[in-house]
């Protein structure tokens, strides 16, 4: 049997808590009074019915909303050891320094419409200020990581990837900052299954590759994907009507009679099915 990669008894440090986080949009409840732990080196699918609020969350843990009460913290890599910041409040300068160390996976991979260079050069310049020569050897090491050539591919323009091959881009984007957590929204949506199958392994060598720091790399994958889920095993979050229903290993969520549950799982491969459509 595959390995459990995230456990809600992960006795490692912190990488993100979140207490009592409740969020609206005019009179619509969005997220009612979220708790949940994440530890260093957990691999969490957040799972559930669209609309339950998933995406609202991971823009929580972005720092792209504010909490209507409640908090976001997360670990600060920029001072290891030091407490956990809460992400309300803090200034753009700040947020960018925590976000060094971060790296989002967008669903519809958000490549630009430059090469894959430019693309893999964005954040590294923005961010971190570094040089294209800099980038280069980084940009070139991303591609190898992702199963892709650098020769032939890294003046390649957006448009002519593949869908298959964007999203490979788009991994690749996020390993060139050395990210300690990296975020997956729907990183399967709208690719067949084989090409899917290779992004599952692609997610899985990424989040159990060695990090610069030496410190073991965290992923939240927001996903309507079962067969992610079944091959990778992830621990799994599912959310409803705004709020947590299940936190717990894949095997017992795969196994549970809850009343929720089981209809969902039924849904899945047609929810996933629309996204590719």
């Amino acid at each position: 049997m595959p390995p459990q990669l995230g456990s809600p008894t992960n006795p490692a440090p912190i990488e993100i808590l979140i207490q009592g986080l409740h969020k609206s949009f005019d009179d619509r409840r969005v997220l009612i009074g979220i708790d949940l732990t994440v530890h260093r080196g957990d691999m969490v699918a957040i799972v559930g019915p669209s609309g339950c609020g998933k995406t609202v969350l991971l823009k929580h843990i972005m720092g792209i909303l504010e909490p209507d009460s409640g908090s976001v913290s997360v670990a600060d890599h920029e001072v290891p050891g030091s407490p956990l910041l809460n992400l309300s409040g803090l200034s753009e300068e700040r947020m960018d320094e925590i976000r060094i160390h971060w790296a989002i996976v967008f669903q519809r991979n958000a490549l630009f419409g430059g090469t894959v260079f430019e693309n893999l050069a964005l954040w590294p310049r923005e961010i971190r200020r570094m040089s294209d020569g800099e980038i280069l050897p980084r940009a070139r090491q991303a591609l190898q990581d992702v199963g892709l050539d650098p020769d032939r591919t890294i003046g390649v323009r957006r448009e002519a990837l593949s869908g298959g091959m964007a999203k490979r881009v788009a991994v690749a984007r996020a390993l060139v900052m050395n990210p300690l957590l990296i975020l997956y929204d729907e990183p399967t949506s709208g690719l067949d299954p084989d090409t899917g199958a290779q992004i599952h392994d692609l997610i899985r060598r990424t989040h159990l590759a060695e990090t610069v720091q030496k410190i073991a790399r965290t992923s939240i994958i927001v996903t309507h994907d079962t067969e992610l889920l079944r091959r990778l095993r992830p621990r799994v979050v599912m959310m409803n009507e705004g709020k947590i229903y299940f936190d717990g290993p894949f095997a017992e969520f795969a196994a549970s009679d809850l009343p929720m549950i089981t209809p969902y799982v039924r849904q899945m491969p047609l929810l996933h099915e629309r996204m590719r459509g």
